[in-house]
């Protein structure tokens, strides 16, 4: 049963193949990209400056941590994000439906940056927690929202993704600019106050642009029974709250310190793709049509891990690299040394349009999916492996390397992320079995969160190992994934129908 068919009511199919409302693009694709801009202006304006502040002294107002362990701390922040995107799909498709999940995202999103606006350690974990859970309703049912504008045979579905895309990095361009500014002149805690206000404005376009949305409708895809419903809200409160008691618990009593918090949370990482293939391949509501589909996904999946192991290092270890041992002046400009995240933003937006046209030229004869995924690992690589260069041969005691070492890396992860990010979720919403829609957006999300697992792990060595050394190996790794899923390109040919 194809998503079409299962999404019968009017106000949740596609809308007709004649909307070219937005760039050629369906209208509703404006109001979601409109809310992505501003949930990544927020996001990433804060991304870009916490690990600054984990990594300031008190005194300065920061938290004091060594520069591995904020890189750490930092990564499973990002870990626990995605994780409850999981729970964010199945809500969504049973309980809430997209629209009405998004929308209470955002809002649970605005909370934990107006909580992390407040100078206060508590808050400050408070906060990240709210975001943590917004993120994990929001992120997934957004794209899928966008997926549902299109039929799955409409050829615009990857240039909609990429124009999706490009819209949401002007939030990623502006926001670490704006916070990266505040944190840098005022303090931290005001660079937090801008990624809230940037929330609040993305929920009020979103509300506004409604109309144009395809599966706006109140009741979920796939909701659940009447009796069943209110079981299960009771049964989500009562775990929160007991999982919330149990937390400070542990905590007051010395059991559970930040170090096993990480290493928890990289260990759930792990085993919950793990176990959400499995059920998805033992469901009797998948056909076998369907599970056919999920093989090659596996591989789609491990990719995007490795590849955003990569790139989410962009806000960890290269914007401590950037603080601590690269220029942040350009003809005696001086720059916050988070706005080295705005380049990262700045290519994808002027790089999307150029590959989304690019895509709409060539039509059919556009490189298959997996070639384009599997590009995108390997211009990661290269982005790791650019930087063996400026950090071999001296301690930058006497020498900071040029900014554009750092630029370049970033233009080679940026056009990476286009290929690769675009490419996986327009695959997602195609492979996607009927009755897991929004739960396999999930599932691609959580292979971010599987890559924030091991970077957790990982960036511990950035104190004791050789700068060569780390990047060269990360880099390495990531080149050879990116070879093998093009080596692999004939047989997910044969098994990614009706992706192309």
């Amino acid at each position: 049963m194809s998503r079409t068919e299962v999404d019968v009511q009017p106000d949740s199919e596609p809308p007709p193949h004649a909307d070219h409302a937005f760039f050629g693009q369906p209208r509703g694709l404006l109001t979601l990209s409109g809310l992505e801009v501003w949930e990544r202006f927020s996001f990433l304006g804060m991304q870009a400056i916490l690990v600054l502040y984990f990594a300031d002294t008190v005194a300065h107002g920061g938290m004091g941590m060594s520069a591995g362990t904020a890189a750490s701390v930092s990564a499973a922040y990002g870990t626990l994000v995605y994780l409850v995107s999981v729970a964010g799909g199945w809500l969504a498709d049973r309980v809430l439906g997209s629209y009405r999940a998004v929308l209470w995202g955002g809002v649970l999103i605005a909370c934990g940056h107006y909580a992390m606006a407040v100078p206060a350690a508590g808050t400050t974990w408070a906060g990240l927690g709210l975001i943590s859970a917004g993120t994990g309703l929001l992120k997934p049912n957004v794209a899928t929202m966008v997926g549902k504008l299109y039929r799955t045979d409409d050829d615009r579905r990857d240039a909609g993704f990429a124009l999706y895309y490009m819209a949401i990095n002007i939030g990623a361009f502006a926001g670490p600019l704006v916070t990266g500014w505040l944190g840098d002149h005022k303090g931290w805690h005001w660079g937090f106050s801008a990624a809230a206000i940037g929330m609040t404005l993305g929920l009020v376009q979103y509300v506004q642009g409604r109309r144009h949305l395809a599966g706006r409708k109140h009741a979920a895809d796939f909701a659940l029974p009447p009796d069943a419903m209110r079981r299960t809200v009771g049964l989500i409160v009562a775990g929160l709250a007991a999982t919330a008691a149990l937390a400070v618990l542990l905590a007051s009593s010395g059991l559970l310190t930040m170090d096993r918090f990480v290493d928890l949370l990289t260990l759930v990482s792990v085993i919950a793709p793990v176990v959400y293939f499995a059920a998805m391949f033992a469901s009797p509501r998948v056909t076998a049509e369907e599970r056919g589909r999920l093989r090659p996904y596996i591989v789609l999946f491990l990719a995007s891990t490795v590849f955003n192991f990569i790139l989410f290092q962009a806000y960890s270890t290269m914007m401590l690299l950037a603080s601590t041992n690269a220029e942040t002046s350009i003809l005696g400009f001086g720059f916050p040394a988070s706005w080295y995240a705005s380049a990262l933003g700045a290519f994808e937006v002027a790089l999307a349009p150029v590959v989304a046209a690019l895509w709409v030229r060539m039509g059919r004869r556009q490189p298959h999916t997996s070639n384009k995924i599997a590009i995108g690992v390997v211009l990661g690589g290269l982005s790791f492996l650019l930087m063996v260069i400026p950090t071999s041969g001296h301690s930058f005691d006497d020498q900071l390397m040029s900014v554009w070492w750092i630029v370049g890396s970033y233009l080679l992860l940026g056009l990476g992320d286009i290929l690769l990010e675009t490419s996986g979720m327009s695959a997602t919403t195609k492979l996607a079995p009927a009755a897991f829609a929004g739960q396999t957006m999930s599932l691609w999300f959580l292979s971010l969160a599987l890559a924030n697992g091991i970077q957790a792990q990982t960036v511990k060595l950035y104190d004791d190992v050789s700068g060569p050394a780390y990047f060269g190996v990360n880099g390495a790794v990531a080149v050879l994934a990116g070879l093998a899923v093009m080596a692999a390109t004939p047989w997910l040919r044969r098994t990614m129908h009706p992706v192309h």
